[in-house]
């Protein structure tokens, strides 16, 4: 059974019972002096203040509040405040009731730092908030500074372990995405190829049609024809009636012929849409004109991967909940636009990734337009010919 529950929900509610559970001496302690223990015992818990009680709670709701989707969004501001929210009332536990039951808080919090900070800053966070329950340890419970120092590592040590188990964690979560976002790459290219090796045959079928079987029934419409003026009488009316069906059979032979170039466009909305399956951290909301055939297989696999980039750069650097992607014809272009309600930038610099996409539309005679701004997301408008000869510019004074 729990081997069916996300392990982002395991260490969250791991984090809630441990909380829970320091909450029990604590609670104790608040009972009466009488059960607290001899009030000339050194190490005796004292009943806690108003104080310690609100850092007590303030560090529960912080905590829950902070691992409600733990990795299933981009992080933002109120996250980091909620950090130091979550390490000032550990030690305003551990201060305001005299022990070290605020390190075993500390502990708990440990298990968020690798979701929210760099690997050598948690560390020092986590060694530098224990430390600073070492004064408690000296003062309170009556502990020489070099056993409180001890005393503090002890508990470092084993918020290093719970420190590395959400590490592992989060390592086992964005390897999960990668082979998600890799597994939706595979089955869109594999539609795209699907229809592409359709496109190849039924172009090679054509040809093979027009080129053998029409050459040859034209060559032989037109030996009929000749048949028929020098031949006489029933001979002729024989000749006249195979000179017909060669003729039908011809335009049967042009017919197909044209059916099967005709039919055989690459639908690029069937192979964007698996793109948008079971993405998390984000919404897509998908406007894809159906069909939405593409004759040339190389620019149906350009406008491919120019979706997957857009979301693909949704993800991993806009800190976006939502993208809408829409792709239509107008006229002898396909237009895609992806936008995003991620933070934006005033200024863009484009990564290899947007590089390599102009220098593919570019090659096709299409064209990539930017628009960001501060707050306001990110929008790409991708616009690409759909046919070879669509991209080639004309001369001036050339008309077609």
């Amino acid at each position: 059974m729990l081997a069916r529950i996300p392990h982002t929900r395991l260490l969250r509610h791991a984090g809630l019972f441990t909380w829970a559970m320091v909450g029990l001496p604590l609670l104790y302690t608040w009972l009466g002096p009488q059960f607290a223990g001899d009030a000339g015992d050194e190490l005796a818990l004292r009943p806690m203040p108003w104080q310690g009680w609100a850092s007590y709670l303030a560090f529960g709701a912080g905590y829950a509040w902070l691992t409600r989707s733990l990795g299933g969004r981009g992080r933002n501001p109120a996250d980091y405040l909620l950090l130091v929210v979550l390490t000032l009332a550990a030690l305003g536990v551990s201060y305001f009731n005299g022990s070290g039951l605020g390190s075993v808080l500390l502990m708990v919090a440990a298990c968020v730092l690798p979701w929210l900070l760099p690997l050598p800053l948690g560390v020092v966070w986590l060694l530098a908030s224990q430390l600073a329950v070492a004064p408690v340890f000296v003062r309170w419970l009556g502990f020489p500074l070099l056993e409180a120092m001890m005393q503090s590592m002890l508990y470092a040590g084993f918020s290093g372990f719970v420190f590395v188990v959400s590490l592992v964690a989060l390592q086992q979560a964005q390897a999960r995405e990668e082979q998600r976002r890799l597994n939706a790459e595979l089955r869109a290219t594999r539609a795209l190829l699907a229809d592409s090796a359709r496109v190849n045959e039924r172009t090679r079928i054509s040809r093979e049609l027009h080129d053998l079987l029409g050459h040859h029934l034209t060559a032989l419409s037109l030996n009929l024809e000749v048949a028929g003026h020098l031949s006489e009488g029933r001979v002729k009316e024989h000749v006249q009636q195979a000179h017909t069906l060669a003729r039908l059979l011809l335009t049967d032979v042009r017919e197909a012929v044209s059916q099967l170039r005709e039919g055989g466009a690459i639908d690029l909305a069937a192979a964007i849409r698996p793109l948008a399956e079971n993405v998390p951290k984000l919404d897509i909301d998908m406007d894809l004109e159906s069909p939405l055939t593409v004759d040339d297989p190389e620019r149906a696999h350009v406008l491919l991967r120019c979706a997957q980039e857009a979301i693909t750069n949704a993800v991993r650097h806009a800190g976006a909940r939502r993208l809408w992607l829409s792709a239509h014809r107008q006229g002898s272009d396909v237009v895609l636009k992806v936008r995003d309600d991620g933070r934006g930038s005033e200024q863009v610099t484009p990564g290899n990734g947007l590089r390599g996409l102009g220098e593919r539309l570019r090659q096709h005679g299409g064209r990539l337009e930017i628009a960001s701004g501060r707050g306001l997301g990110f929008e790409l408008t991708i616009t690409l010919p759909v046919a070879p000869n669509a991209a080639v510019p004309l001369p001036e004074g050339v008309t077609p």
